[in-house]
């Protein structure tokens, strides 16, 4: 075999294990990234009160749900009116809120279907320990007559309200309509009517420093009572009920929410083990709790069963 043959034998030889080895080599780097692919966790979105968002709750509870469903819970936090207002342009999956006459309306406007009630409390009516106004124990109404009354004579007597459209907000309306005033005639009436336009841990921070009087929910007074040194005065009145409701975006008007684990979500509220959580949420610490579970109790709040208790399907 003469030198020019062994040589094409040679390099005939040398291509094949070339090949070989690439092919190799590919083979073992492709198999790693395989193995390392993964599905994306599903994402929900939530839109709030601010009650339900700085007492906690929602964090507290969004952590078992996310465990078992591999997924991310992302909570937008705001006042009523405004989360409202998330939901009319399908930017959420959930809203969670507390006005019934908006929800009824966002529900018939064919931004929502499914509520569940999934849970209540009531609203206080706080202040200055002096009390001013004298309205300890009185009926909500005529505690708000007592503090207008005095705050247009008396500069020591003020009342700070929300101001944003929020729940709260439309419950401190309701109790001025109830007590013969129209909401014009409450916000032209003096300085001692004061509006912070900001959410219920905001309010309370305010209306302490100016050691004046505010509306609260129960539940977000109890979680910034060691901060300030307002007090309840007010508790007692039918007027006074709070009631927190789930509902999803319709999917029908937004086809892009994640109708699935919205489903999933209003449903893992109204279980037996995360009602039992609502009930005992913090009351270890303050002696008392902040939310009451809406499970057997439509009739004290005025809801059907099937509102309460019923799985959306």
């Amino acid at each position: 075999m003469n030198r020019t043959v062994r040589l094409i034998l040679v390099s005939f030889m040398l291509i094949c294990c070339a090949v070989c080895i690439t092919g190799c080599t590919d083979q073992q780097a492709q198999e790693p990234v395989a193995m390392s692919s993964s599905e994306p966790k599903q994402e929900l979105h939530i839109a709030t009160t601010t009650s339900l968002y700085d007492t906690g709750l929602l964090d507290h509870l969004k952590t078992g749900f996310e465990e078992q469903y591999g997924a991310e819970v992302k909570i937008i936090s705001a006042g009523t009116g405004k989360a409202l207002e998330y939901g009319e342009a399908g930017d959420v999956d959930v809203m969670m809120v507390h006005d019934r006459v908006r929800e009824d309306l966002f529900i018939e406007n064919g931004f929502g279907v499914n509520r569940r009630v999934v849970a209540y409390n009531f609203f206080v009516i706080v202040g200055p320990e002096s009390d001013p106004a004298s309205i300890t124990g009185l009926s909500p109404e005529d505690a708000f007559t007592a503090i207008m009354e005095q705050g247009q004579t008396d500069p020591g007597v003020k009342f700070v309200s929300r101001g944003d459209e929020s729940g709260t907000h439309a419950k401190e309306k309701a109790i001025w309509k109830s007590a013969g005033y129209t909401y014009d005639e409450v916000k032209a009436s003096g300085d001692w009517y004061i509006e912070a336009g900001s959410g219920m841990g905001a309010t309370l921070t305010l209306a302490n420093e100016k050691e004046a009087y505010t509306i609260s929910d129960i539940g977000t007074f109890l979680a910034y009572q060691g901060d300030i040194d307002s007090v309840i005065l007010v508790e007692e009145g039918d007027i006074l009920l709070n009631i927190y409701s789930a509902m999803q975006i319709n999917p029908a008007k937004y086809p892009d929410v994640n109708s699935t684990l919205a489903k999933e979500w209003i449903n893992y509220l109204i279980t037996d083990e995360v009602q039992d959580e609502i009930e005992n949420f913090r009351v270890a610490e303050f002696g008392r709790p902040l939310f009451f579970p809406s499970r057997g109790a439509w009739e004290t709040i005025g809801v059907t069963q099937g509102e309460c208790e019923t799985p959306v399907s």
